[in-house]
């Protein structure tokens, strides 16, 4: 079967598609001079875009992970969390802690959906 992708890098692809399945790169925030509430909030917004732009959105969401770098903002996340995700439509969801890659960015969501 054929896997397409999207915005595709030199490391990474923000986007793969195969088999009705749609697989979403980390996302994090442009802007880190934002606290988490704001982060999240973007990253939300990067989810919605890349979610339209391969033929779904947020209520296919398959599965979500969630790594924050401080487990004293999960409280800012869900908030923004809460806010977005539809009603009835709540994914299966992990959020850790961990160390990320740009100690400026305070989340990054990874996100698995199916096509509409």
């Amino acid at each position: 079967m054929e896997i397409k992708r999207l915005h595709v890098g030199k490391r990474l692809s923000e986007v793969a598609i195969h088999n009705g399945t749609i697989y979403l790169a980390g996302q994090i925030a442009e802007d880190t001079t934002q606290g988490i509430v704001g982060q999240t909030r973007e990253v939300l917004g990067h989810v919605d875009r890349l979610l339209a732009e391969a033929g779904s959105d947020k209520t296919c969401i398959l599965s979500c992970q969630i790594y924050i770098a401080d487990m004293k903002d999960f409280a800012g996340m869900n908030e923004v969390w809460d806010d977005w995700v539809p009603a009835g439509h709540t994914p299966p969801r992990a959020t850790v802690e961990s160390k990320l890659a740009n100690p400026a960015c305070l989340v990054e969501i990874v996100i698995v959906a199916a096509e509409r």
